[in-house]
């Protein structure tokens, strides 16, 4: 017997089947002389009609018995349909009906009951018959007990039959059939018997029939099918990640058992390209699904599709963001918490692959293990790895300009892989829109794409100040400004010396860098700071100390450990303003409220240690700060009120070029006043409102009033003697 050309020549043989059973059913039914015929049968309800229910004696009669000669014919249409089946799988087509029997575990009767469904979503005939069988013509889809009569020959098959439309059933649990009329909630307010519902094939389903492959619309905003090409060979990732990786895989196809693995780590970090090789190996697509989505819809029904698509792609499923479905403490509102329990049990039976990927799984990794997820932890890549793909991503059409410095961007910005090729990807942009024809990438358009990808979050914890000071703008002594030189070295330098030079392998901790600025008010500590950042080319966030330091106990750590945590990504340096407040010597243990100031002092020990980027300290008096503190730190820079020398300086400088200052101005004799650089600057500000409020130019007299306002503001005696020749200006 001939193989089917196609799938459609299958489907529509069973169909036929499905139809011939049909037209026995309407010859018996119409035989039938209990049933009287009535060209309105189905508006209205007759005498006869009821008296014939009345009297049709046993229960169950709407059976029908279908003669010996019709069932033979049935049983040899589907005999033949079998063996051309065979024939068809046996050359490696596929057969739609016969790969949902097979995924679904779907048995003849089920396969009918989809059968009777379809029919009148193909041809609009059998709305008509339907309604006329089942004595309504509102009634134009095939109702529950229709497909039992169909199906059945006594009222003891319809009765176990029902089974097959319970909720946990295949037809029904996989939502291939939807029973319109009867609620499958508590409420029972209106529902329909089980007789009298409706059957619907679900849309999905037609399609998938009919061999379309397009995915469920309504699932399709957060998922996609991703043909996979990658190979483990391709990946930059860690080798030991990555060969342990390769073996599970391996393994797998071995015993002919599907993956079950969670990657867990930072976004960008691999998990995606490393689940695309695991399928690639494997010769199957990856089904992405962003879990978050299944939060704002109706889970356990959105669950069922996404597990059914990924069946009827026959791709593996790869749940990014899972871990947002997971709470990770008992305060936390748990209202998916069951749902999820039963959705990891439902994935640990899926006979598909399946990856669940998020940043942390934290307290619920156990659960997953325990439901056969295998863990994978995607670091950050090492500066290394990191170095190696920004060489991988600058590959390309692009000309590179001379002041790019691979190991500088790799040592200074963090940056997973995928970041990594989002930052190269803007940088381009960039470049083409400046230049079209010659499109050029410069080290200021790659780091102004780094700042751009970098993590923007502590601008809600901290405050981002944009530097605008150079070093021609500080005066300082010799060796602190040679200390602050020294300070952007470590940062340029970093990857070079830790990793190239191998003192990685010698830290656990400690691989960031912390230095304390100490000096009175006014120094010049803030404006050191802008200018390394500016020099190092990294964003600065000064820290609020107001929205950190909490009375509550427990309070002041959950903050830090925010700042911390979200400091991770975003590749800047962070700056404490008076940090003795914070970092101040622990005190000797009086009273309960000692002992948690001290917990939460150690705890910013901790996190200093651990964390691997730029924290600077600003404080009044070094003097204040713990021990343990100042232990930990790779730099202290000490910044004393300057001498009348720098204050000059400082005051030729204070002064934009473009203010109109009169010649008479005596910077030589403002250097005898000994005020820092704060007050200097303040002084000249002050200055030139009154300037621009009178003459129009900034003078002595204007100085000298500001610099008298300067004193009485800060709290500082002075005579008119101290004026000298300009003591006139003060009255």
């Amino acid at each position: 017997m001939m193989p089917y050309a196609d799938n459609l020549e299958h489907l529509l043989d069973e169909l036929a089947r499905i139809d011939r059973l049909i037209r026995i059913y309407f010859e018996v039914f119409w035989a039938d002389p209990s049933e009287p015929m009535d060209e309105f049968r189905g508006l209205y309800i007759s005498e006869a009609e009821i008296s014939a229910l009345l009297n049709s004696g046993n229960f169950g009669t709407d059976s029908k018995k279908l003669p010996d000669s019709e069932t033979e014919k049935l049983e040899e249409m589907r005999r033949d349909i079998d063996t051309r089946k065979i024939e068809t799988l046996i050359y490696g087509k596929e057969l739609r009906l016969q790969t949902l029997s097979e995924l679904f575990s779907l048995d003849p009767f089920e396969v009918y009951v989809l059968l009777i469904g379809l029919a009148p979503e193909l041809d609009l005939k059998y709305e008509k018959v339907y309604s006329y069988l089942q004595n309504d013509v509102t009634r134009k889809r095939p109702g529950v007990d229709l497909a039992l009569n169909l199906l059945c020959q006594t009222a003891e098959e319809k009765i176990k039959a029902r089974a097959y439309f319970s909720r946990e059933s295949p037809l029904v649990k996989n939502c291939l059939i939807y029973l319109e009329g009867k609620e499958t909630g508590g409420n029972s307010e209106g529902q329909q018997s089980l007789l009298s519902a409706h059957i619907k094939i679900d849309e999905r389903i037609i399609d998938f029939l009919l061999g379309f492959d397009e995915p469920d619309p309504r699932i399709r905003d957060f998922s996609y099918i991703m043909e996979t090409k990658r190979s483990f060979e391709g990946l930059v990732l860690p080798e030991g990640l990555k060969n342990r990786l390769k073996d599970s895989v391996s393994w797998h196809i071995l015993n002919k058992a599907p993956l079950k693995f969670f990657f867990e780590g930072p976004e960008g970090s691999g998990k995606q390209i490393a689940a695309e090789a695991a399928c690639t190996d494997l010769g199957t697509d990856l089904f992405i699904v962003d879990s978050r989505a299944l939060l704002k819809s109706r889970f356990p029904e959105i669950v069922t599709l996404v597990l059914r698509e990924s069946l009827l792609q026959d791709s593996a499923l790869y749940l990014e963001n899972f871990d947002s479905l997971l709470a990770d403490n008992e305060t936390e509102i748990k209202e998916t918490e069951i749902p999820v329990k039963n959705l990891l049990q439902d994935l640990r039976n899926f006979p598909k692959e399946v990856f669940l990927a998020g940043r942390r799984f934290s307290e619920r990794r156990e659960d997953l293990i325990n439901n056969g997820f295998l863990p994978f932890s995607f670091p950050l890549p090492p500066y290394l790895l990191r170095k190696k793909l920004w060489e991988s991503c600058l590959e390309g059409n692009c000309i590179l300009s001379e002041d790019i410095d691979l190991k500088e961007l790799a040592g200074k910005f963090r940056f997973t892989g995928g970041q990594i090729k989002k930052v190269v990807s803007t940088a381009r942009e960039i470049a083409r829109a400046k230049n079209p024809d010659v499109p050029a990438l410069s080290a200021e358009i790659l780091y102004e794409s780094c700042k751009v990808r970098s993590n923007q979050k502590l601008s809600g914890l901290a405050v981002k100040i944009s530097p605008h000071y150079s070093w021609e703008d500080i005066v300082l002594p010799k060796d602190t400004l040679e200390q602050l030189k020294e300070v952007c070295n470590f940062v340029k330098y970093r990857g070079t010396v830790y990793s190239d030079w191998g003192f990685e392998k010698k830290l656990s901790l400690g691989k960031g860098l912390n230095v304390l600025f100490s000096g009175p008010s006014g120094t010049g500590k803030t404006m050191a700071a802008e200018i390394l950042a500016r020099e190092v080319r990294l964003d600065l966030y000064k820290i609020d100390l107001s929205s950190i330091v909490s009375k509550y106990i427990g309070e002041t750590e959950k903050n830090l450990n925010k700042i911390f945590r979200e400091a991770e990504t975003s590749n800047a340096i962070l700056f404490f303003d008076e940090a003795d407040a914070l970092f101040g010597k622990r005190s000797e243990v009086k009273d309960a409220h000692d002992r948690y100031a001290n917990i939460e002092t150690a705890y910013l020990l901790q996190k200093m240690e651990e964390h691997e980027g730029t924290v600077i300290l600003a404080s009044n008096f070094r003097k204040n700060m713990d021990d343990a503190f100042l232990r930990r730190l790779h730099f202290t820079i000490e910044f004393q009120v300057p001498d009348e020398k720098s204050r000059e300086l400082i005051w030729r400088h204070t002064f934009p070029v473009e203010t109109p200052l009169e010649d008479e101005v005596n910077f030589v004799f403002l250097s005898k006043f000994k005020l820092t650089g704060g007050n200097i600057k303040n002084i000249a500000l002050s200055a030139s409102f009154l300037a621009a409020g009178g003459s129009g130019r900034v003078g002595m007299e204007q100085i000298i009033r500001a610099t008298k306002r300067e004193y009485q503001k800060i709290g500082k005696l002075f005579t008119e003697a101290d004026f000298g020749e300009y003591a006139s200006y003060l009255k």
